[in-house]
């Protein structure tokens, strides 16, 4: 069997699986898209031109569909462009330099992606790299279309790599549910940083919702000239994931160790990468009334990290107690 049709057939093997109550885990993420043969393990299992195609026109499964809604294109602030959709969120970050792109939403989204990088007057061949917030379907899916569009370096933590190369996450709720893999070019510690002309981003890996689950840091300067600082928040909600048990082992210490983390940060634009998380449509509806500074806040990224918090010991106290019984 070839290469497309072992995952057009995982693809359809996805949409038959979305009535199940407990999807099935994928049992070897690797085979969706074999390595070819003659080549080392060391070889990431990317996926072709044909299997990129094929995934951009294949139907949104029914699980995914809530994510598939196009928006328009804008400017956050100063040269943070929102380039996603109206619920799952995809940034570009301009520099003279060249550009920063991160996420790639479904597998079905870079089309949308790729006509509102060019709405906004920048072309798809200077993003220098490719970054993910979590490697799951509904942020990385694309990404391998968009590393075929740009041939920029795709940038991902040490733990997020594996499942980005594999295509595949053998845990949460979409296991069955496989994506093209992506070439990770390079490895991202926390702390780290990249930089493009006068902007750098500095990555804050905060594992749970994803093992690797990568968020990320920069100064912006608004139109009067007044710093701000950007934080692009990867997630810290649950996602359908459980957590007792714990879905990964040290799950439940990793998300405690990232709202920690949150508290320690001074940002007062407060981006994510669902819609819903920070009141993009209601912000852009503001931007668009005349509200220069709509996704300035200095509290919102605190509050948000509160909240989720409180959702996440509810949850582990709920789930506990359905375990216990």
């Amino acid at each position: 069997m070839n290469r497309i049709s072992i995952l057009a057939l995982a693809i359809i093997m996805a949409a038959c699986a979305q009535d199940r109550t407990e999807p099935q885990p994928v049992e070897d993420a690797e085979l969706l898209i074999p390595i070819p043969e003659g080549e080392g393990d060391d070889v990431a299992p990317l996926a072709s031109p044909d299997e990129i195609e094929f995934a951009i026109q294949s139907p949104v499964l029914d699980a995914m569909r809530v994510f598939a809604p196009p928006h328009a294109p804008f400017t956050v602030i100063d040269n943070i462009h929102h380039v996603g959709g109206a619920s799952v969120s995809a940034y570009l970050i301009t520099t003279d330099e060249g550009h920063f792109l991160i996420d790639g939403i479904l597998p079905q989204s870079p089309p949308m992606i790729l006509e509102n990088i060019a709405a906004l007057g920048y072309e798809v061949a200077d993003v220098r790299y490719l970054l993910n917030s979590h490697a799951h379907i509904d942020h990385a899916g694309g990404l391998a279309a968009l590393q075929q569009a740009s041939d920029a370096a795709m940038v991902a933590s040490e733990k997020d790599a594996p499942i980005l190369e594999a295509g595949a996450i053998d845990f949460g709720p979409t296991p069955t549910m496989p994506f093209p893999p992506v070439r990770v070019d390079q490895i991202i510690q926390d702390g780290d940083q990249l930089t493009l002309g006068d902007t750098t981003l500095t990555a804050v890996v905060m594992p749970g919702h994803s093992p690797g689950c990568t968020s990320w840091l920069m100064d912006v300067t608004d139109e009067d000239g007044n710093p701000h600082r950007a934080f692009f928040n990867c997630s810290t909600s649950l996602g359908g994931q459980r957590i007792a048990p714990e879905s990964y082992p040290g799950m439940v210490d990793d998300y405690r160790a990232s709202f920690e983390r949150v508290r320690s940060i001074d940002a007062d634009v407060f981006l994510a990468f669902h819609s819903s998380m920070f009141g993009m449509l209601d912000r852009h509806e503001r931007l668009l009334a005349g509200e220069e500074l709509a996704f300035v806040e200095a509290g919102a990224l605190q509050r948000f990290n509160d909240a989720s918090e409180a959702q996440f010991n509810a949850a582990l106290s709920r789930q506990q107690e359905e375990q216990g019984g």
